[in-house]
């Protein structure tokens, strides 16, 4: 396996014919084949190296379109750590992340700090030299409860690859993806791009009309949204004609009862709720850590999943929906967190992971990366990230019941 996405397009630029990645808004369609995206991101490159740049942190400050795209790969091509477009408090972020430029688009500017001008980034390609970067090499700093979490290049491969693996997508995946935020990068662009597959990417505020048009109009069989996503289109008007039969993965972490929603909105349409991939994500996991096809809900006693309880089922008790399995390579411990020892199966616990897609830790925060990324198993020197989450494992499958108290 390719150690970084450097060497991932440019080996399907070399290999695929066919489209990459496709941008629509409304009557604005644009789109680059796996040559063309590796071109761009190849002259982006050997800009921002030309600029002194390798090895710093660059905020690509963009509209989420085709260059946003390019950008981010195009920091990779240079050995440059991306900071992706944040999704409020820049201010914030300018403070933490402390860039030493901003890729912008024309005519913008960053009082403090140095901008490029995407349109200016135009060196030759053939300019471009591969970097001296490998799977540990820091790729990203994205921002997810005000901590700038540190992603290598072999997280973000890993990442993709666990993504394929769990929607058992390939070459013919056809995704259709908002692009509103990380595990949208993920599970939107790199993940298809490591299948050789396409995907057709929308504005993040794009409604459900332009969402469900794009999946029929490009018979996508991958695409998904959050809990609002899912409950704005089961209320949506005006959709009665959308062909939804070849929609075979639709990832979301909502809730059963939208799904309930969606689903019965949408049987006429050729959507099966067998379709609905239930999802757990984490953001110091780089994205997907488990995830299940059909949605299946089991009612629990409610004083028997809490921490240290043996979760047993009662008719008339609360419901908790079934996160599925962890990904391949991941390895998932329900663990007693005051003597950090496993639970014994079936009793609800903290739950933990360890894998190639862990993050390296939060930028500038060395104590609380130390308590968060290394955390041990008594009597092991293998390190596991604390998720803060309870959860429990009941029928092969990961039940999420609550947050940790502090």
């Amino acid at each position: 396996m390719a150690p970084t996405f450097v060497d991932v397009l440019g080996e399907r630029a070399a290999h695929v014919a066919g489209p990459a990645v496709e941008y629509v808004d409304g009557s604005v369609v644009a789109s680059l084949g796996y040559p063309e995206l590796d071109a761009r991101a190849r002259s982006i490159g050997a800009s921002l190296v030309a600029h002194g740049l390798t090895g710093q942190r660059v905020l690509v400050l963009l509209p989420r379109d085709l260059e946003y795209v390019a950008a981010l790969l195009g920091c990779w091509y240079a050995g440059v750590v991306a900071v992706p477009r944040p999704e409020r408090d820049l201010p914030a972020v300018l403070a933490d992340a402390d860039p030493a430029a901003a890729i912008v688009p024309p005519d913008t500017s960053l009082p403090g700090l140095a901008t490029l001008s995407v349109t200016s980034l135009s060196a030759p390609p053939a300019d471009w030299r591969r970097p001296d970067i490998d799977s540990d090499t820091l790729a990203l700093l994205h921002y997810a409860g005000g901590h700038g979490v540190m992603v290598s290049h072999g997280n973000l491969v890993a990442a993709a690859r666990q993504t394929g693996r769990l929607f058992g997508t390939g070459h013919d995946a056809r995704v259709v993806s908002r692009l509103a935020g990380h595990r949208d990068l993920v599970t939107g662009v790199l993940h298809p791009i490591l299948a050789g597959s396409s995907s057709t990417l929308l504005p993040p505020d794009a409604g459900a009309a332009a969402w469900l048009g794009a999946i029929a109009g490009r018979r996508a069989r991958v695409s998904g949204g959050t809990e609002r996503d899912f409950a704005r289109a089961a209320v949506a008007d005006g959709l009665d004609d959308v062909d939804l039969a070849t929609w075979d993965v639709a990832f979301t972490d909502g809730s059963p009862s939208t799904m309930d929603a969606f689903a019965n909105r949408f049987a006429r349409n050729g959507f099966r709720r067998s379709s609905f991939f239930a999802c757990y994500w984490l953001p110091e996991a780089t994205a997907l850590v488990a995830g299940r096809r059909g949605p299946a809900v089991t009612s629990f006693d409610a004083d028997t999943i809490a921490p240290g309880r043996f979760a047993k089922p009662r008719a008339e008790g609360t419901p908790v929906l079934d996160r599925g399995r962890p990904a391949d390579e991941l390895e998932l411990a329900i663990v007693d967190p005051l003597t950090a020892t496993r639970c014994p199966d079936g009793t609800a616990g903290e739950i933990w992971l360890s894998g190639p897609n862990v993050a390296v830790g939060y930028l500038g925060r060395p104590d609380v990366s130390e308590r968060t990324f290394c955390a041990r198993l008594r009597g092991s020197t293998d390190n596991f990230l604390r998720t803060g989450d309870v959860g429990f494992v009941h029928d092969g499958g990961l039940h999420v019941a609550d947050v940790l108290a502090a």
